[in-house]
């Protein structure tokens, strides 16, 4: 194994595979380099005299500026770099050729390939055969938690994936896009496909009281998602158990079939990012992602805030001029929230990232719009819609883990793909995958992570791993296998909150 990997020719630094100790000399093509200090692994060394104030290239874009002169040799990180972003700024749409597009008749162009899903009775697919049980405040946590677990007793030997309840903090003293946003997420699960049957259990008293959610929720079958209020009945618990009862008994009618891949919606994410996230699974991904597309099917990206400083490269993608206005105001809307509320634009990478190697936000960003692959962005969704389009859709939200998986599952993900080059316990409410970056991490975290992305820095090829890794998330779309959150229980919801709480 190599010590030190340059990304692009571009480039004038490059990152060590390992630790490397001042005064070791490593050599990148026909020349010799002496390190001027202790580099720890996964950083960058300067290849070439940066002057102060000159750009530092990595992936072949600028990922900040000198702040003092750096010479080859040099460990660069936060002493000696900082960002170049600041606030909004305005965008010239030059759009380019991409050979990469959502086809909905895939067979007409490439073999067609199917996995076993759930074909529910109004024509979506889904992958999982769960019931689900809602809550439409925080305040029933504890009793939708005890419901849940009693019902996994009871229903353990029947024909459904398990019983779940996913917690969460509001929907009761919430007021204006706040409430609005916890009843569209909350809405969008109770529409997901990998519930064949949903429990919406409402407390009385809250803002978003059953018949206020029933609004948002719209048009919904009755044999499927069933509702309770607690404060009405005199056993809540007992109530549930009878409506559950007769949800599972729907859901069992259910057996999964040969759907198309054009079917599939999947989430992209990244968290406990560190530098080989730019060269190992975030590429993994943007590779599946355009092999998903090219079937037909649906990818998903967001984290708006790690895309400041690699914007235009999603820009230059946008199918038309429409989207690229949307990414436009994706991207200057999200900036005007943090100086709205008196923050730097840039205030990332998080302290983790850095510890890993990542510097600078633009550095941050150009490794995670990789997980977008080539393809054209098709279209933007705000924080809270579900995906419409076949091909790459981007999802406002923030970069938090547990926020933006939950927004990618109630956008219609079925699959969430998590790279990571710490490691991370959290699973949302569908599988989430996680790939580590790194062999180490694999090797450490058996319960968190599920494939390791490393592998492509010891010799296998990125098109071997890629159909592998392919391969691998058609066979957990119809259920030969399972996640780790899956496996050990890891799923949650957490939704995003700006304004007041009374």
């Amino acid at each position: 194994m190599e010590t030190t990997h340059v990304i692009t020719e571009k480039d004038n630094v490059l990152v060590t595979l390992q630790a490397l100790r001042e005064g070791e000399q490593i050599t990148v093509g026909s020349r010799k380099l002496t390190l001027n200090g202790d580099v720890p692994v996964g950083h960058k060394i300067a290849l070439q005299t940066i002057p102060d104030n000159g750009d530092i290239i990595k992936y072949g874009y600028p990922i900040g500026k000198a702040t003092k002169e750096i010479i080859p040799g040099d460990w660069v990180h936060t002493h000696n770099m900082k960002t170049k972003l600041s606030g909004t700024q305005e965008y010239e749409y030059k759009p380019t050729q991409t050979q990469i597009r959502g086809n909905a008749n895939a067979s007409t162009s490439i073999e067609e390939r199917t996995f076993q899903g759930y074909v529910r009775k109004n024509g979506e697919v889904g992958i999982r055969n769960e019931i689900w049980i809602i809550n439409t405040v925080g305040c029933i946590n504890k009793a939708c938690e005890m419901i849940a677990k009693r019902a996994n007793e009871q229903y353990k030997s029947e024909n459904i994936d398990g019983v779940f309840h996913y917690p969460h903090l509001f929907g009761c003293s919430q007021l204006g896009d706040d409430l609005h946003n916890t009843q569209k997420i909350l809405s969008n699960l109770v529409h997901h496909p990998n519930a064949a049957g949903i429990l919406v259990m409402g407390l009385g008293c809250e803002n978003n009281y059953i018949e206020e959610f029933k609004k948002v929720i719209g048009e919904y079958d009755g044999e499927r998602v069933r509702f309770i209020e607690a404060q009405r009945v005199d056993d809540e618990f007992e109530v549930a158990m009878e409506l559950l009862d007769d949800l599972v008994n729907y859901a069992k009618t259910f057996e999964r079939q040969p759907v198309p891949i054009s079917k599939l919606k999947v989430g992209l994410k990244c968290g406990g990012s560190d530098s080989f996230s730019g060269i190992t699974g975030n590429p993994l991904l943007g590779a599946f992602s355009d092999r998903l597309i090219s079937y037909g099917g649906s990818t998903v990206l967001t984290e708006t805030p790690e895309l400041f400083g690699a914007e235009q490269i999603l820009m230059a993608r946008a199918k038309n001029e429409v989207v690229f206005t949307k990414i436009v105001d994706l991207v200057n809307d999200f900036k005007e929230y943090f100086l709205r509320h008196d923050q730097p634009v840039y205030e990332n990478p998080s302290p983790g990232n850095k510890k890993g190697g990542i510097t600078t936000l633009e550095e941050k960003s150009l490794g995670n719009v990789q997980k977008g692959g080539f393809a054209e962005v098709v279209d933007v969704i705000p924080y809270g819609d579900r995906v419409s389009e076949n091909g790459l859709t981007l999802l406002q939200g923030p970069g938090n883990d547990l926020v933006s998986v939950t927004a990618l599952a109630a956008s219609g993900a079925h699959i969430v793909l998590f790279t990571t080059g710490r490691g991370t316990p959290f699973g949302g409410p569908v599988p989430t995958v996680k790939i580590s970056t790194n062999t180490a991490l694999y090797k450490k975290k058996q319960n968190w992570i599920d494939y390791n992305a490393g592998i492509l820095l010891e010799g296998k090829s990125k098109d071997e791993v890629s159909k592998e890794f392919f391969d691998s998330i058609i066979q957990l779309a119809s259920g030969e296998t399972q996640a780790k959150n899956e496996k050990f229980g890891f799923k949650e919801i957490s939704i995003f909150k700006d304004g007041v709480i009374l």
